[in-house]
């Protein structure tokens, strides 16, 4: 895994105390039970192009404040971001509370907590 600077863990730590994670174990329940949430993947174009959660829609973090408002009007909509580990999802999910979403929430883990559980992906 990436060592990550101390001062963007700073960050990350900073916009956890603000923002709710959900788990990876609760977000593949969610999907079987087919609740109504929107998977985002905020990770890069060239880590969606890979592959990525079944269902999910991307936004990557440098476009997600940028472009949200033109894919989701309704504030109350339910949305789990993730990244490849956590912290660039924390990130969003905290700039996206402060853009007026209140049922935002961040997969804790990420992408590669998924795969190494050997959960599901799919190809663009």
């Amino acid at each position: 895994m990436a060592q990550h600077s101390p001062r963007f863990l700073q960050i990350v730590t900073d916009a956890r105390s603000r923002i709710r994670e959900i788990s990876i174990v609760e977000t593949k329940a969610k999907l079987d039970r087919g609740e109504k949430f929107l998977l985002i993947d905020v990770r890069e174009e060239s880590e969606w192009a890979k592959d990525h959660l079944p269902g999910a829609v991307h936004l990557g973090k440098g476009i997600i404040e940028r472009d949200i408002e033109g894919k989701v009007a309704d504030l109350d909509t339910p949305m789990i971001l993730y990244c490849g580990g956590g912290y660039r999802s924390a990130l969003a999910a905290d700039n996206l509370q402060k853009m007026g979403y209140r049922n935002v929430l961040s997969m804790d883990g990420g992408y590669r907590d998924w795969r190494g559980q050997g959960l599901p992906l799919e190809k663009s």
